[in-house]
C-alpha cells in the first residue's frame, strides 16, 4: 500500500515512506494522567488507533510509543488551569492523595478506557517520572551547545533566539508571540519566548536532584528525551491534538532538533477538536463526558468507537446523542450483515460475492490510503453490507470469501465483528417474553420503550415483524 498523509508542517499531503524500509516509527503525545480521561482525548486515541491499523493493514511493523505524562504540567508556562496550579497537585489536594497516587489512579483508568475502546496496546508506554536522567542529559547538552541557559535560582530555559526555524509548525513568530499571551513573563527570562526545560519550587511534590538542584522537567521535554531514547533521534510519524501544535510540539522540535542537527519528525499528524453540542467541552456546563457518562445512556464502547472514528482527524467533529444513536444504527446494521455470512454447505456459488468483496477490499484500501479517508472507507462498508445482504445463502467458499474480506476491514476498524456473528445466549422463551414486553408498552403508548426492545432485539439478531396476524420473529 501507498499512502499519503497531510504533514502539518509543510501543510501538504505527501506520500509516506518511512525511513526504515518495513518499519514505522510513531510517537503519539498520551495522556497527562491527573483526571478521567473524555470523549475528546479519545477521539486522538481512537484516530491514532486506526492509523496503525491501516499501516499494519500494508505490511508494515510499527513501532508506537505513547507517553505518560505522569509529572503535573507547570503552571502558566506550560498552560495549566484557569487558576495557574499544577494539575497533578490540584487533582492530589482534591482527593486527598499524593501527585504520585493521582498518577497511578488515573494511568489505570487511561488503560482501563482505552481497552473498552479497543485501542491496541503500544510497545511502550514511557512514564516521565522514569526518564527524568534522560530529560537531564539532554538539558545539560542544550546547555553545553548555547540553546539553553541557567538562571540565577537554578531554572533552565530553552533560548529560542538559537533555533531560527521556532515557529514554522505552528505558524508562530517570535515577534509575533504576545507577551503574557500563552507564555509567563519572568524577569530571569531572557526572552519572554524562552520556555522551561527545568524548574525550581519547593513546594512542588514530585523533586529530583540534578546539576541545577533539586528540582522537575518541563512539560516539552518529557517528549523529547522519551521520544528519541525509543525511536531514535528522528521519527516518521509524530501525532497530537491540534491544541498540542503549539507550544507542545514547537518547542519538542527546536530542543530536539537542536540537540541532534537532523529532523526531529518526518510527518506531524494532528486531530482537530470535539466540541459538544457545537461547543467547548466545558466542566461547569456538565459536557465534559466521559466513557461512564455515555455507557449510562445504553451506548456500548463499541459504538463510541465507531463513532469517534467516522470522521476524518482532521475535520472538526461535533459530539450529540442523536449522533450516538445513528452510530448505534450503523453498527447493528455490520452486526446484522455478519450474522446472515455463514456457510450452507448446498448452496451454489454466488458470482457477486466475489465481486462484491474484491470491489469492497480494494476501494476500502484505496480510501485508507488518501489520507485516511474514512468516509469513503465506511462507504465502501456500507456498499459491501447491501450486497451481502441480498445473498439468499452462501456457499462454503463464498463464505470464506466473505469473512476474508470482512476481517480485513474490522482489522482497521475494530469493531469486534468477529463476536457480534457468535451465536446470541437468547432463548425462544427470552425472545417471547421481550416481545410480550414489547406489546404491553405499546398498549400503554410507551413508544420509546416499545422500539428501544426492537431495537435490542435487532442487536441480537432477531427481526421483528408486525402482521395481521400478529408479531412474528425471525433470527437473522
Amino acid at each position: 500500500m501507498s499512502f499519503r498523509f497531510h504533514d502539518s508542517l509543510t501543510r501538504e499531503v505527501r506520500t509516506f515512506e518511512p525511513a526504515e524500509p518495513g518499519v514505522v516509527r510513531m510517537y503519539n503525545c498520551g495522556p497527562t494522567v491527573y483526571s478521567h480521561v473524555h470523549v475528546g482525548n479519545l477521539r486522538s486515541n481512537v484516530c491514532w488507533d486506526v492509523l496503525r491499523r491501516a499501516l499494519e493493514l500494508g505490511g508494515y511493523r510499527v513501532r508506537q510509543i505513547m507517553n505518560i505524562t505522569d509529572v503535573g504540567h507547570l503552571t502558566v508556562d506550560d498552560v495549566a488551569d484557569a487558576a495557574g496550579e499544577d494539575k497533578m497537585e490540584f487533582a492530589a489536594r482534591r482527593e486527598q492523595l499524593d501527585a504520585w497516587g493521582i498518577a497511578a489512579k488515573y494511568t489505570a483508568y487511561f488503560h482501563d478506557v482505552r481497552r473498552k475502546l479497543n485501542v491496541r496496546d503500544a510497545e511502550q508506554y514511557p512514564h516521565a517520572t522514569a526518564h527524568i536522567p534522560e530529560m537531564i542529559a539532554h538539558i545539560e547538552e542544550l546547555i553545553r551547545s548555547g540553546h539553553a541557559y541557567v538562571t540565577p535560582v537554578g531554572n533552565v530555559y530553552f533560548a529560542v533566539s538559537t533555533f531560527p526555524a521556532y515557529g514554522r509548525l505552528s505558524g508562530n513568530t517570535v515577534e509575533e508571540l504576545d507577551a503574557g499571551a500563552r507564555i509567563e513573563v519572568l524577569e530571569e527570562k531572557r526572552d519572554p519566548a524562552d520556555f522551561a526545560l527545568w524548574k525550581r519550587d519547593d513546594k512542588h511534590q514530585m523533586q529530583w536532584d540534578s546539576p541545577w538542584g533539586r528540582g522537575f522537567p518541563g512539560w516539552h521535554i518529557e517528549c523529547s528525551a522519551m521520544a528519541r531514547k525509543y525511536l531514535g533521534d528522528t521519527l516518521d510519524i509524530h501525532t497530537g491534538g491540534e491544541d498540542n501544535a503549539f507550544p507542545h510540539h514547537e518547542c519538542e522540535i527546536a530542543q530536539s532538533e537542536a540537540l541532534t542537527g537532523r529532523t526531529f519528525a518526518r510527518f506531524w499528524l494532528h486531530t482537530r477538536f470535539l466540541l459538544v453540542d457545537g461547543q467547548k467541552m466545558s466542566k461547569s456546563k456538565g459536557t465534559m463526558y466521559v466513557v461512564e457518562d455515555v455507557e449510562a445512556r445504553g451506548f456500548a464502547p463499541r459504538v463510541l468507537r465507531y463513532y469517534l472514528l467516522s470522521a476524518h482527524y482532521r475535520a472538526p467533529m461535533n459530539f450529540t446523542w442523536d449522533a450516538l444513536t445513528a452510530a448505534t444504527e450503523s453498527v447493528r446494521g455490520f452486526d446484522a450483515m455478519v450474522r446472515r455470512v455463514t456457510p450452507d454447505a448446498v448452496a451454489p456459488n454466488d458470482p457477486a460475492v466475489a465481486v462484491a468483496c474484491a470491489k469492497a477490499d480494494k476501494d476500502f484500501l484505496a480510501a485508507l490510503e488518501d489520507d485516511l479517508n474514512i468516509s469513503a472507507a465506511l462507504a465502501a462498508v456500507h456498499e459491501l453490507r447491501g450486497a451481502m445482504n441480498k445473498v439468499s445463502a452462501f456457499s462454503p467458499a463464498d463464505a470464506a470469501r466473505a469473512w476474508g474480506t470482512i476481517d480485513r476491514i474490522d482489522s482497521v476498524l475494530g469493531l469486534g465483528l468477529r463476536d457480534a456473528a457468535k451465536p446470541q445466549d437468547l432463548g425462544d422463551a427470552d425472545v417471547q417474553r421481550l416481545i410480550d414486553e414489547r406489546n404491553a408498552a405499546r398498549k400503554a403508548r410507551d413508544f420509546a420503550r416499545a422500539d428501544q426492545i426492537r431495537k435490542d432485539l435487532l442487536a441480537k439478531g432477531i427481526v421483528l415483524e408486525d402482521t395481521p396476524q400478529g408479531v412474528k420473529w425471525r433470527r437473522v
